[in-house]
């Protein structure tokens, strides 16, 4: 990958005895199988890609869905689509943040950026940015949802991580960092919010077929002039069993899960989704 190019954002109180009891409805929160119907769903990132693929998900499950995304057309034309609200956000702002977790039974916290370069020479402006937009903004989003959730004794927040959130790779410092600090943060709101009926999980997929990640094909492929079925074969897919790019659908299968009644034990877990990459 090119040695520093920056690739553009894609739109991430401990429980205690006085916590209330989850909610009659814990084990079936959001009523029959996949039924979110009535829930509020913040989707950020959701203009392409893994974000746009959750927020149709979700909007199919009977879910509102806020759709969080720096890309103002983008969208508003998946917010359109889907008969959700589009909320133009750049979440490099942490201050702005927070308004988007408000009210939220559900948070999918999926927006990123890539920066690749060598540590020695990482600008620390980008550095800064990347942990800002993976690692802050999703905090201060979860902050902000967490009072409603524990009032209503039910909450669903999922964390699109990435298999870099379970090991690294050379030249990405700030998304593996970024990308660690997330899974620490989910686990620590799993911990917290259990007793409130509120799951934290991550899901940590390997290369996913987005914008982003065709923007990082092409770029190598014209760096070292090779096509881009090679890099993809070569350098994306040498480290997985399955020799494919995962889609982003279904990334958004098993959110949709994880947002469900089906999946009310289930907390604190990062799920990979690497072709078979961590089995190494």
């Amino acid at each position: 990958m090119a040695s520093g190019s920056v690739f553009p954002l894609s739109f991430s109180t401990m429980g205690d005895s006085s916590a209330p009891a989850p909610g009659p409805d814990a084990g079936s929160a959001a009523g029959s199988a996949g039924d979110l119907t009535g829930k509020r769903a913040v989707v950020t990132g959701a203009g392409s890609g893994i974000g746009a693929a959750v927020a149709r998900r979700l909007a199919a499950t009977g879910a509102t869905v806020v759709a969080v995304d720096h890309a103002a057309a983008e969208v508003r034309a998946v917010a359109a689509e889907i008969g959700g609200h589009p909320l133009v956000m750049d979440l490099s702002d942490p201050e702005t943040a927070a308004a988007a977790g408000e009210g939220a039974d559900i948070v999918v916290n999926n927006a990123g950026m890539q920066h690749v370069a060598p540590v020695h020479r990482f600008p620390p402006d980008v550095f800064s940015r990347l942990l800002t937009v993976m690692v802050e903004s999703p905090f201060r989003i979860i902050r902000a949802a967490l009072p409603t959730m524990y009032a209503r004794s039910w909450g669903r927040i999922v964390n699109v991580s990435s298999v870099h959130g379970l090991r690294a790779s050379p030249l990405k410092s700030a998304y593996v960092t970024a990308k660690h600090g997330l899974e620490g943060l989910s686990k620590t709101v799993a911990l917290e919010a259990a007793g409130y009926g509120v799951t934290s999980n991550c899901i940590c997929p390997g290369y996913v077929r987005t914008p982003l990640v065709e923007q990082q094909v092409a770029d190598h492929a014209t760096l070292h002039r090779v096509p881009r079925e090679q890099v993809i074969e070569d350098v994306l897919l040498a480290r997985t069993a399955v020799k494919r790019l995962v889609e982003p659908d279904e990334v958004a299968e098993l959110a949709a899960w994880l947002c469900g009644p089906a999946s009310s034990s289930v907390t604190g877990a990062s799920f990979p989704m690497d072709g078979g990459w961590g089995a190494h």
